[in-house]
């Protein structure tokens, strides 16, 4: 007579397999992204942006053309009044 105490374990496992693999026909969901009313809103340009936009295009000019000058001490009184509120 052969004993083989791994036979049940074996079984055992093979039938917590078949129970977690679904049976027939599961319909497939897809995902799906829905964008709110207020975040379309946010997404549109704004009057402040596109006057952003237009100061950054200048000040883009300015520095391929050199004519951009940084004022160290308004930086400097800047950056002071920044790290001393």
């Amino acid at each position: 007579m052969k004993i083989n105490p791994y036979g049940n374990i074996q079984n055992i496992y093979r039938k917590s397999i078949e129970k977690q693999q679904p049976k027939g026909d599961v319909s497939k969901k897809r995902d799906q992204l829905e964008i709110s009313t207020t975040a379309k809103l946010m997404q549109q340009e704004t009057r402040i942006a596109t006057e952003r936009k237009e100061k950054v295009e200048a000040l883009k000019a300015k520095i391929d053309s050199g004519e951009y000058k940084v004022n160290a001490q308004d930086v400097a009184k800047k950056f002071y009044e920044f790290w001393n509120e």
